[in-house]
């Protein structure tokens, strides 16, 4: 049977993730710690890949090589590049691209990616679902809003770098590992969403927001998950 595929880059996501997990069973490969078991009924098999680009793509790849995955949903923290976005606010991307990937010297855009293109479509299906959940959830001090993230291996602490971003790419969130596996997925053909909740805002200083806020990205990320599921 075929399992829903969960990534995250840091412990307090994975731990988030565990609270609302049944049945779980251990498995290793390599020195990647696979948890399967179910959300609300379904199986899921849960990893968490370390920070940045290269440690996403090749648990994403370990993954889709060693389990029978029906989708990928990459959850966590991000940092907000659109005014609109505060601390808490969730993002549902509809769209990836990778901000720091940069062959405009060969003709081509900032972002664009031989074999891929200029972004990655996030699984419509998988998209519109999340939206028509979102109308049933009760009322919340809190947003949710469809839109673009932007990756890239760098934690993003400047305001003119988030302008610029943002600017390029119409982005609404920077993370460091969404993009990657994204790829991978892309690559694999295998649908694949993100879940994104705001923990800091790029302005010199968020370093020390991002650590106050993750518990809080990373339970409202696992807790929107639990509700996608039913």
């Amino acid at each position: 049977m075929k399992e829903i595929g969960i990534i995250v880059a840091m412990e307090e996501e994975r731990e988030a993730i565990v609270n609302i997990m049944t049945d779980i069973k251990v498995e290793q490969i390599y020195n990647l710690r696979f948890l399967k078991g179910k959300i609300q009924g379904k199986n899921c098999v849960l990893v968490k890949s370390g920070i940045g680009k290269v440690n996403a793509a090749r648990t994403t790849q370990v993954m889709l090589q060693n389990f029978e995955v029906q989708y990928v949903i990459n959850l966590g923290a991000g940092g907000s590049i659109n005014g609109m976005l505060n601390i808490g606010d969730v993002l549902i991307g509809k769209q990836v691209v990778q901000h720091d990937f940069d062959i405009t010297a060969f003709g081509h855009s900032k972002g664009y990616i031989t074999g891929v293109g200029d972004s990655i479509i996030c699984d419509r299906e998988l998209v519109n679902e999340f939206e028509q959940m979102i109308q049933s959830i009760p009322e919340r001090n809190y947003q949710i809003k469809i839109g673009v993230v932007a990756t890239g291996d760098i934690f993003c602490t400047e305001a003119w770098m988030k302008d610029k971003i943002r600017a390029k790419f119409n982005a609404d969130v920077v993370d460091m590992e969404c993009g990657a596996i994204a790829q991978v997925c892309y690559l694999d053909n295998v649908p694949f969403m993100v879940i994104r909740a705001i923990s800091d805002t790029p302005n010199g200083k968020n370093a020390s927001t991002f650590d106050e806020n993750l518990k809080l990205a990373s339970k409202r990320c696992a807790n929107l998950l639990k509700e996608f599921l039913i």
